[in-house]
């Protein structure tokens, strides 16, 4: 078992965010000797889909992932939309995942938010979660929008890398601007530009 309280965050938020086949006591367990401030809202999301039966709890996931990519846990979608840059996106994920001896074989795309969670527990390499810390953010934010207890699961991701989280949407896209530089060469639209076309974030007045 690892000794890291970020990796079993990020493994039990890893599990909260599939689509819920068990209960979460498990996870509850899991999370028991962590003391690192991230495990905080990751028990309290734990204590309300513990307190639900399993039935709501499914109705619920499928009611917030399923039926709207303003809360896509796909996080290539949150960086490049529908755009000819995603399919260079998703094989620079399963490149990471190959640079440390692993091979995705999901039936899920590679940028799947549990699958870069699982990975990053496993193998301490957050590179990927850092370079995509403005999509976690405003996954974060829609969700917390939504009022969907899930805000929590994401503002407990959030909180085991550096810095504090944005306050709100127009902060969260300042951090998409102007956040972890990355290869554009050939590209003409950068970054999370495909938001701005499409009706799905619109920053609200602070």
């Amino acid at each position: 078992m690892t000794a890291d309280p970020r990796a079993l965050v990020r493994r039990a938020a890893a599990e909260c965010l599939c689509y819920p086949h068990a209960p979460p006591g498990p996870l509850a367990e899991l999370l028991r000797p962590v003391r690192h401030p991230a495990a905080a809202p990751l028990r309290a999301f734990l204590r309300w889909a513990g307190a639900r039966p399993a039935g709501e709890l499914a109705r619920h996931y499928v009611e917030v992932f399923d039926f709207t990519q303003r809360h896509s846990l796909h996080l290539s979608w949150w960086t490049d939309g529908d755009t000819r840059r995603r399919g260079e996106a998703l094989l620079r994920f399963k490149a990471a995942y190959r640079a440390h001896g692993l091979e995705f074989t999901g039936e899920d795309l590679p940028d799947f938010l549990p699958a870069v969670l699982e990975f990053t527990a496993a193998t301490g390499e957050e590179t990927l979660l850092r370079e995509h810390r403005p999509a976690l953010e405003l996954l974060r934010l829609a969700l917390a929008e939504h009022g969907t207890p899930y805000a929590d699961v994401l503002a407990a991701v959030c909180a085991t890398l550096p810095g504090p989280s944005p306050r709100d949407r127009a902060a969260a896209l300042a951090l998409a601007r102007s956040g972890p530089p990355r290869e554009q060469v050939g590209l003409d639209t950068p970054p999370y530009g495909h938001l701005g076309l499409l009706p799905v974030l619109p920053v609200l007045p602070t």
